[in-house]
């Protein structure tokens, strides 16, 4: 058996059914080997869209995703994608081809250092040069990425490794000194938790997307339930509660709902779980610590007190801490508390103005996921349209996913297409403006070729309609290098990839034209016309 051939078999204990990847010579070994196996390789039209397909697929089926490249320049395309899945802790296998290991630090054709690229944006990365190593290496990887906080790992093989023979034997049991991540909260810690908030007047949970990661979701929204404890979450926690909740009150953060920052800013316990603490994400970090306790929980020791010095800290697993909590019989009521929320709430103004001859992004997509699917896959890009996205996204029992921690355009049709392979029969519906649409529209080639039929919305305003907002609030309306103009003909590109093709330029046949659009068999793009910035003065 050849390096390679064990690469393959590694994989196949593991369970991974798909690989998502571009080819090259360095790693011409293992894509040989792969020919024969019941795996399936994907072709991606860019190496860093199999970063992203593979992290749809791993946050669909919750276990970790391989994507693969060659050496130099198809391995360094990856580290967006590797960096977007560690900012998110997406569990996730790179593999990439080398050259050869005599040739290692000679600067030959296509030689990178893959390894110390991305040695910030991993858990942990491997360089294979004896094949031997290949078994644990596999083994560990997987480990490593799919427990404590979950995340990329990287395998750099080069391919004389890949080519030479060994006496397979599966790696035994994995011990790896200094990883043993904690998922039990220390029980002095909990009590802790349990005594600040039975003396609590004005408690609030802030989930993150570690909830999400964590499986926490039912345990959380039942202990809520259990003391009326309100909910607020991040973006990346989008999807912990349902929207129409009465728990639930909203995302916070700067761009999120103003009734949600206020319950943050009147409450006098904030219990932060699986959230990173940071002023996108949870608002005003210097009037967080005054005059409220903070409870933190994380499963990352590193998280906690990064940004902010929690009163309570607690390192462990959020359901397992959760499930701990609901065996106590905590005396409160916290009934007013939520009626003041929800009087805060109702009387809530939202400021934002849309122009009413084009589509008013909010209702769209408030109207859109009324419409999906109950366990739809809503997958959001980066820019104006992923902030309409998770305000607006209305929760049933679906998946709300989107990159909060990077912040990369151009995710959501890669990991979208990796969503809808890893449940074929489950609806996936991808938003994106025409920005982040023009940075992976090459991957409906994939689409086509693959037979995976996505719906994919484009919410076209023909600017890079974020950075012109952020142009317009500070630099006097110094607008440059956002004009994306009415390029290309959407419609000609839906026909080239032979895609069904919605059009939407006001709020007049809005609902039936969505419905028209969910209801299609085939693949589908649909471009509705939204107006320039919410706030531009003409």
């Amino acid at each position: 058996m050849t390096g390679a051939d064990a690469m393959v078999k590694c994989l196949e204990a593991q369970g991974i059914n798909v690989v998502f990847g571009y080819p090259g010579v360095a790693i011409a070994p293992f894509y040989n080997s792969l020919y024969d196996s019941k795996i399936q390789s994907v072709l991606v039209r860019q190496e860093q869209n199999a970063a992203h397909a593979a992290s749809g697929y791993a946050r669909v089926t919750r276990k970790p995703a391989v994507c693969v490249a060659t050496s130099g320049p198809g391995a360094t395309n990856l580290i967006t994608g590797i960096a977007t899945a560690y900012a998110d802790s997406i569990p996730m296998i790179a593999i990439t081809g080398q050259v050869s290991t005599r040739l290692l630090g000679k600067d030959v054709f296509q030689e990178a250092d893959i390894t110390g690229a991305c040695e910030p944006f991993v858990k942990y990365s491997y360089l294979v040069k004896d094949v031997r190593d290949i078994p644990r290496v596999f083994k560990e990887a997987f480990y490593i990425a799919s427990t404590g906080r979950q995340g990329p790992v990287l395998i750099d093989v080069p391919i004389d490794v890949q080519n030479q023979q060994l006496d397979y034997e599966e790696a035994g049991e994995i011990s790896i000194r200094g990883y043993k991540p904690k998922v039990k909260g220390h029980i002095v810690q909990i009590k802790k938790v349990v005594e600040a908030i039975e003396k609590a007047k004005r408690p609030l949970i802030c989930a993150g997307g570690g909830v999400i990661l964590g499986h926490a979701e039912p345990v959380i929204q039942e202990f809520c339930e259990k003391y009326s404890i309100p909910v607020v979450t991040t973006m990346m926690g989008v999807g912990s509660m349902p929207k129409r909740h009465p728990l639930f009150f909203g995302m916070l953060g700067t761009n999120g709902k103003p009734y949600a920052n206020q319950a943050v800013a009147e409450s006098d316990l904030l219990i932060i779980v699986g959230a990173r603490v940071n002023d996108r994400s949870i608002g005003a970090l210097s009037k967080l610590e005054q005059d409220r306790l903070i409870i933190h929980i994380d499963i990352d020791s590193a998280e906690i007190g990064k940004n902010i010095g929690p009163t309570i800290p607690l390192v462990g697993d959020a359901r397992l801490i959760f499930e701990s909590l609901m065996e106590y019989d905590m005396k409160v009521s916290f009934k007013e508390w939520v009626e003041r929320l929800r009087n805060v709430k109702v009387n809530c103004v939202d400021y934002r103005t849309f122009h009413e001859g084009f589509i008013n992004p909010c209702l769209f997509v408030e109207h859109l996921t009324e419409r999906m699917d109950e366990d739809a896959v809503y997958v959001a890009d980066v820019g104006q349209n992923q902030l309409w996205s998770a305000d607006n996204y209305v929760m049933k029992r679906g998946r709300f996913l989107t990159t909060g921690g990077f912040g990369t355009m151009g995710y959501s049709i890669p990991a979208a297409l990796g969503a809808k392979m890893a449940e074929p029969k489950r609806q996936v519906v991808a938003v994106c403006g025409d920005g982040s649409f023009q940075m992976s529209m090459n991957e409906l080639g994939t689409m086509l070729q693959n037979g995976i039929k996505l719906k994919i919305i484009i919410l076209k305003n023909m600017y890079l309609g974020l950075v012109r907002e952020y142009q317009y609030n500070n630099y006097h309306e110094n607008y440059i290098a956002v004009q994306l103009g009415d390029i290309p003909n959407l419609k000609k590109i839906a026909e080239a990839y032979d895609m069904d093709y919605f059009h939407l330029r006001d709020m007049s046949k809005m609902d039936e034209t969505i419905e028209a659009f969910l209801a299609c068999e085939n693949s589908a793009l649909f471009v509705c016309h939204v107006y320039k910035v919410d706030k531009v003065k003409e």
